[in-house]
């Protein structure tokens, strides 16, 4: 494709007249990168009942799932700051690549332990693929555009999580559980052949030398939090050795880092970033809504299948209301955005549509009606979408061009991290009130019942006694009321920290943003060649 001419901003390109369709080519691979993404983990999720029924080891189930979060988590910065310093499409490529080579991988595994290795490759390439997406638009399109395209992006991200279980089951079922991973690599192909032959960055090639201690002190860090958030309160007690270890491993690690990069050449994530308030408030909120999300999303449907007696699958569909509205709202937003160049009401109307969705959610019974319980959860899904993207648009406007791999890998590494603490701690008092209920109104039985854990299949459900499922049915309820006053709870704070977002005017539309250097001294990355 013949090079055209395009006005160079701090914040990116400018499309001219023939770019747009170029720029929608590279934003289709960028969707099918995203979808590869997003859909694995619920693709793979369905499949592994059918997994451990022909390659055995159960007891290392968990581990299939970890592995691929733990590599996923450690990675995302690294890739962030790979591409900052070699080069964007170069890093992003090469994270299809090693995503698609853990694919093949993991289809091809003949026991369990092959399983969780090849998985955490997949994790490897995966930490690149979320924030490559983010931080290539980041370069292509100016901020006053970018709302648009991330729009689409959350849309894709909800769009997964409605299809993924329904894909992974079609696929389980008439292919084999092998072509839940088989399947990303003809998608992944046709991003690499889009990327390859229309994404034009320029190549960079920096003098500093990776800063590989910093990257193992935030790897160790990172997997001991992951760690500390998945075993607490299930295989280990929350006050176990095992768990204080962990903690202590993951402090001491995470305080070396942070004086690590006051002294690094080239700092895996400059701490000068952290400098501006809108960046540290985005990471705050980002935070808070990976907490909520994937909270509601793990609750939910089991709610609706313990209480409202959905089937797997229709919980799943169920969770349309929520996730249509955050489509919806997504898109809308970034449109808004794009338009008035104004953002500063979204977080806003977001941490409040959140906290009282939540609230809503938590007074569930096992009389709500699926009506109702849709309703709510729409309210729920408003406030995500007003939230999803725009946390990563401000954080993007908040750095410096040289800095925006590591400004969105940090943003996607903390939504992340917030997931992992929303899982653990709405599940600890999810569980706790659950056995708590069922020994209140079942005895022993419901002890017993419970004991394993507090999350029964529907087919373990099915056996109990009427007496003892009834007694399961509510202290579900009960249950899921905690964990979602919680989460309503812990929302306020991302209210709290909207309402001191500065609504700094956007890249190349006014004034450079809050702690950017001058438009005139800060690098002048020449973002596209024919893009």
């Amino acid at each position: 494709m013949a090079d055209t001419p395009s006005k160079q901003t701090g914040a990116g390109v400018t499309p001219t007249a023939r770019e747009p369709k170029s720029v929608r080519v590279v934003m289709l691979a960028l969707m099918i990168t995203m979808m590869l993404a997003m859909l694995d983990n619920m693709i793979v999720g369905t499949a592994m009942p059918t997994i451990v029924g022909e390659l055995g080891g159960l007891e290392h189930l968990s581990w299939v799932v970890t592995s691929y979060t733990l590599a996923t988590a450690a990675s995302t910065p690294i890739w962030g700051k790979l591409g900052d310093m070699y080069g964007r499409k170069g890093a992003f490529l090469s994270s299809i690549v090693i995503f698609l080579i853990g694919s093949a991988l993991s289809g091809m595994a003949q026991d369990m332990g092959q399983l969780i290795a090849f998985r955490a490759v997949q994790g490897l390439g995966a930490g690149g693929l979320m924030v490559g997406v983010m931080a290539i638009i980041g370069d292509l399109v100016p901020p006053r555009e970018r709302g648009r395209y991330q729009g689409m992006m959350a849309g894709v991200m909800a769009i997964a999580m409605i299809g993924g279980p329904l894909v992974g089951g079609t696929i389980t079922d008439h292919w084999g559980w092998r072509w839940a991973f088989y399947i990303n690599l003809p998608l992944g192909i046709v991003a690499l052949g889009l990327i390859t032959a229309v994404l034009h960055l320029p190549r960079k090639r920096s003098q500093a030398r990776i800063d590989y201690l910093g990257a193992a002190l935030l790897t160790i860090g990172i997997t001991a939090i992951v760690l500390v958030t998945t075993w607490g309160g299930t295989e280990y007690a929350w006050g176990s050795a095992r768990i204080m270890e962990l903690i202590g491993i993951g402090v001491a690690a995470l305080v070396g880092f942070v004086f690590w990069q006051t002294r690094a050449t080239e700092p895996i994530v400059p701490l000068h970033i952290f400098r501006s308030r809108n960046f540290t408030l985005m990471s705050l909120i980002g935070f808070i809504t990976g907490f909520v999300m994937f909270g509601a999303t793990l609750f939910l449907p089991l709610y609706q299948q313990s209480v409202q007696g959905a089937s797997a699958t229709n919980s799943g569909l169920l969770l349309l209301p929520m996730l249509g509205a955050m489509l919806v709202t997504s898109i809308v937003a970034g449109r808004i955005t794009t338009n008035s160049g104004r953002y500063k009401i979204f977080p806003i109307v977001g941490g409040a549509l959140m906290i009282v969705g939540l609230y809503l959610l938590s007074t569930m019974d096992t009389g709500t009606s699926r009506l109702t319980s849709g309703v709510f959860m729409a309210v729920v899904g408003l406030g995500m979408g007003c939230l999803m993207q725009i946390t990563m648009l401000v954080a993007q406007n908040s750095v410096e061009m040289k800095d925006m791999g590591v400004a969105s890998s940090s943003t996607t590494l903390f939504r992340t991290l917030g997931s992992s603490f929303g899982v653990a701690i709405m599940g600890a008092l999810f569980n706790s009130r659950v056995q708590d209920a069922m020994a209140e109104r079942a005895g022993a039985l419901g002890s017993a019942v419970t004991e394993q854990s507090a999350q029964l299949d529907a087919a373990s459900l099915a056996k109990l006694p009427a007496a003892a499922r009834e007694a399961y049915q509510y202290a579900v309820s009960d249950g899921t009321h905690a964990a979602f006053l919680l989460g309503s709870v812990v929302a306020v704070i991302a209210l709290v920290a909207a309402f001191f977002v500065k609504e700094v005017p956007l890249r190349g539309t006014g004034p450079k943003p809050e702690g950017a250097a001058d438009e005139a001294a800060a690098p002048k990355t020449p973002v596209a060649e024919s893009v």
